[in-house]
Parts: C-alpha cells; structure tokens; sequence
C-alpha cells in the first residue's frame, strides 16, 4: 500500500468515527437537548433558582415536555450505562418537576414522605413513585454506589445537582466526579483534624450496605478523598436537612 492510499484510508476512518459520533448525538432524545439548556439556566452550585424558574411560563412548559418525554422514553437497544443514565435523569427531572409545582414550599417532604411513595411520576411508560425507580430499578438493577451522588431530592442535604445531564458514554467520569466532590467537602465529610472526628452524611448510614463491595462507607471515602481519614477517627453522621434546596 502506497502512503497517498494510506492517508486516504486513514481519512476515510476518520469521517466514518466522525459521523457516528454525530449520529450517535443526533439520536439522543430531543427531552435531553432540552434538559440540558434548563439546567444550565437554572441549576446553580448553591442549589436551584426555583423563583425564577416558576416565573417563566415558557420554562415551565420546557420541564414539563421533558418529563413528557422521560414517560414515553423506549429503552430497547440502550446499553447498561445508557439505561443506568436514562433512569438518574428520569429521577432528577422528575423531582424538578414535582419541586416546581409545589413551590413555594420550604421542603418537597411531607410528614408521611408520601411525596417519594406516592405513584406521581411516569418512567419509560410506567406509572411509578420515586421510591420505586431508586430502589426497586435503580439501586439493585445496578448495583453502583456512587448513584447516591447523582441522584438529587430537591433537599438541602443532598448532593448538588449535576449541571448537564447524565449520558452513558460519560457516565462513569460524571459519577466519579461527583462522588469525589462530595467525600471531599463538607457536606459528605465532616472532618475535624484537632478533635479526630468524622460527621458523615446520612446517605453513609441509611445506605451503608451498598458500599460493602467497596469494602465499607469508610474505605469508599478514603478511595476518594485528597486526604484519607485517619484509621482511628470517631465516625458520625449528620442530620439530613430536607429544606429545598433553593439557590441562596
């Protein structure tokens, strides 16, 4: 083979990888165009500007074709990772939805938490309550702890929404991020040098069992953190502020 058929070829690999890659963004659902432009109007690293956001009529409606769009979602032909990016977005869009239309509000949850129970949302044609798509599909269909770190319940304590939708062929580093920047910060880990102590967030207690294949909460953290807990620090947790978390 000469360098000119060579070349040639070379470049015809590369506007083949080109234009899958294209058709490949070109096939995602017009819902997550949409999400995306939401969230980055309204999505902020102190919380949701859900003052503004309830205000224009025309996002209102956007939301509302996103979960539209979530609710008739088809899943056939989407790998695992796709499939697992597809169902944090239903959940996080869904609540945003459901934030929106109670608010004004001081917190999504009522006495009974019937807000997660209740059957209110529609996740790729089935009816279903927010309990259910996190622990009944998402949590042990799974199986990957650092879901906790995507997945947002409109609550002060949880961790901070994800500013562009998840997509199955970045999934793995958006997941890494965000749970690195939530063992780092105080939010996650409440960490005093001087008195050795450790205030974990809730999600490290109420969830401990699914970071056992990571060997524990504490060995999950310490795989993350910038500087690792000491072996011999007294581990806490925090109390779970289910206020909204509405951008200050």
């Amino acid at each position: 083979m000469n360098i000119r058929s060579s070349g040639f070829g070379l470049l015809l690999g590369a506007l083949f990888l080109a234009s899958a890659i294209a058709t490949r963004a070109d096939s995602s659902p017009k819902w997550i165009g949409t999400y995306n432009t939401l969230l980055g109007k309204y999505v902020t690293n102190s919380g949701v500007k859900y003052s503004a956001w309830k205000g224009n009529a025309a996002d209102l409606q956007a939301i509302q074709q996103v979960v539209d769009g979530v609710a008739q979602e088809k899943l056939s032909g989407l790998d695992k990772k796709e499939q697992l990016a597809f169902y944090i977005n239903a959940y996080n869009a869904w609540i945003l939805h459901e934030a929106l239309g109670k608010y004004p509000t001081k917190s999504v949850k009522d006495l009974l938490f019937t807000f997660f129970t209740g059957q209110r949302i529609k996740v790729a044609s089935e009816p279903m309550s927010f309990n259910h798509l996190e622990k009944d599909i998402i949590r042990p269909q799974f199986g990957d702890p650092r879901v906790h770190f995507a997945l947002n319940c409109a609550s002060r304590s949880c961790p901070p929404l994800n500013q562009e939708a998840f997509r199955g062929d970045k999934l793995d580093a958006q997941l890494d991020k965000l749970a690195t920047a939530f063992v780092n910060s105080p939010k996650g880990v409440d960490y005093s040098p001087q008195k050795k102590t450790a205030a974990l967030s809730a999600i490290f207690n109420w969830y401990k069992d699914d970071f056992k294949a990571a060997g524990g909460p504490v060995a999950f953290i310490d795989q993350r953190r910038s500087d690792p807990l000491p072996n011999d620090i007294k581990i806490s947790y925090q109390d779970y502020d289910w206020s909204l978390n509405e951008a200050k």
